[in-house]
C-alpha cells in the first residue's frame, strides 16, 4: 500500500512537492488543502488527489500518512499542530517557522504526538554538498579557518507585490535572509558547525512596500574558531548562483549551486581530479537566483525518501525539527545584531523584537 501524502498550501512550491512524491516508488499524493478552493482544485486536478477546503478534514483523512506544509512561512505552526494532533508525520517547507517560539511549538507537538518532523532543506541532499561535508568530517581541510556564503539574487518589485504576505515580518519572517538565503545558511552551518557569535548590517535599498531587508551582510565566529561571512540580497541584478567557500589549513573547496568549482588539498588523491571534473557540471537550473520557479525538485525527492526511511526505521531524518530551527536562530541573530548594532552571541535567549525596515537612500 502506497504511503499517502497530503499537501497543505497549494501555491507554487506545492508543485515541487507533488513532483517529488511522484518520483518515489510506493508514495502518492492523496489529498491537498488550501483556504482558496480554486487553488486546491487546481493542484488536485493536476496530481489526481482529493481537494479539501477544511484543514481538519484533510489531516483526518485515513489515506494521508504524511503532510507537507507549503503555506507562507509564518503560517506553518497551525497546520503542523493540526497534523501532529491527527497523528500524521510532518514535513515543513523552510523556514520551520519565523520565530523560535513557534519553531519550538512545532517540535514539541510532534515529539508529544510521536510523529516524525522534518524541515525542507534539499541542498543537503545534493551529491556535491555531501562530498564537501564528508571531506570536512574526515579532516581533509585540516583546521577550518573560514566558511563563507554568498547569495546574491534578484527579485523584482512585482515579486513582492504578488502576495500581501511577502516582505512582512509576520508571514515572511524577514527578507533576503529568511526567505531566500536560508537554504545556504543551513548548508554553511551544517558543513562548518555551530555559530558562536554574529555581527551584522541589513538594509532595504531597492524595493518598495516591504518591511524587511533586501541586502544583508554578517560576519560569523564559529564555535571551532573559524570566521565567516554571509552576504545575502534580492537586489543584485541579474542574480547569481549561490556560492559557499570552505577553507582550512590543509584544503579549500568552493560550491557554486551544485557545482564544485574548487577542490584543492595539501594531500591530493587520485580520485580528486576525477571528482572535480565530475562535479563541475551538476547545476541544471537557474537555482532560483532570478526566478523562484527555476529550481529542480530532485533534492526534495531525496529528502522525502530520507523521511520515509526514518519513519520506517524509527530514527531521525537528516533535517529534523531541531536542525530546521538552527538556521532560523542564526538569521534572527543577524537581525538582532543589525537592529542593535552589537555583536550577538548564540544561542539566543529569546526571540528579538524586530522593526520594519525603512528604505535607505
Amino acid at each position: 500500500m502506497a504511503t499517502g501524502f497530503g499537501i497543505i498550501g497549494c501555491g507554487m512550491i506545492a508543485n515541487f512537492h507533488s513532483k517529488a512524491v511522484a518520483d518515489i516508488a510506493g508514495a502518492k499524493v492523496t489529498a491537498c488543502f488550501d483556504t482558496v478552493p480554486a487553488a486546491a482544485d487546481r493542484l488536485a486536478q493536476a496530481v489526481g488527489c482529493k481537494p479539501y477546503y477544511d484543514l481538519r478534514a484533510m489531516v483526518e483523512d485515513p489515506s494521508v500518512d504524511v503532510v507537507t506544509i507549503c503555506t507562507p512561512s509564518g503560517a506553518h505552526l497551525e497546520p503542523a499542530l493540526a497534523a501532529a494532533k491527527a497523528g500524521k508525520h510532518v514535513i515543513v517547507e523552510k523556514p520551520l517557522e519565523v520565530t523560535l517560539k513557534r519553531c519550538d511549538a512545532i517540535i514539541d507537538a510532534c515529539e508529544k504526538a510521536g510523529v516524525t518532523l522534518a524541515t525542507i532543506f534539499p541542498s543537503r541532499f545534493h551529491k556535491s554538498s555531501q562530498l564537501i561535508k564528508r571531506a570536512v568530517d574526515q579532516g581533509r581541510f585540516g583546521r577550518l579557518t573560514m566558511g563563507d556564503a554568498y547569495i546574491k539574487w534578484y527579485r523584482t518589485q512585482e515579486y513582492y507585490d504578488s502576495g500581501a504576505w511577502r516582505g512582512t515580518w509576520a508571514l515572511d519572517g524577514g527578507g533576503a535572509l529568511m526567505n531566500q538565503a536560508i537554504h545556504t545558511v543551513d548548508l554553511l552551518t551544517w558543513i562548518m558547525g555551530p555559530v558562536a557569535e554574529i555581527a551584522a548590517h541589513t538594509a532595504l535599498l531597492a524595493h518598495e512596500r516591504i518591511e524587511v531587508e533586501d541586502v544583508a551582510v554578517a560576519t560569523l565566529r564559529f564555535e571551532n574558531g573559524a570566521l565567516g561571512v554571509i552576504e545575502a540580497s534580492t537586489a543584485t541584478y541579474p542574480g547569481s548562483l549561490k556560492r559557499i567557500e570552505i577553507h582550512g589549513m590543509a584544503g579549500s573547496a568552493t560550491l557554486k549551486e551544485e557545482d564544485i568549482t574548487e577542490w584543492e588539498f595539501a594531500k591530493m588523491t587520485k580520485k580528486d581530479e576525477a571528482l572535480l571534473e565530475e562535479m563541475a557540471g551538476k547545476t541544471k537550473t537557474g537555482g532560483g537566483a532570478a526566478d523562484p520557479a527555476a529550481i529542480g525538485h530532485h533534492g526534495h525527492t531525496e529528502l522525502f525518501k530520507d523521511v520515509l526511511k526514518a519513519i520506517k526505521k524509527g530514527t531521525k531524518p537528516l533535517v529534523d525539527g531541531v536542525e530546521g530551527r538552527r538556521s532560523v536562530e542564526i538569521i534572527l541573530a543577524i537581525y538582532k545584531s543589525a537592529e542593535t548594532g552589537r555583536t550577538v552571541p548564540l544561542p539566543l535567549k529569546s526571540d528579538p523584537v524586530l522593526k520594519a525596515r525603512k528604505k535607505n537612500g
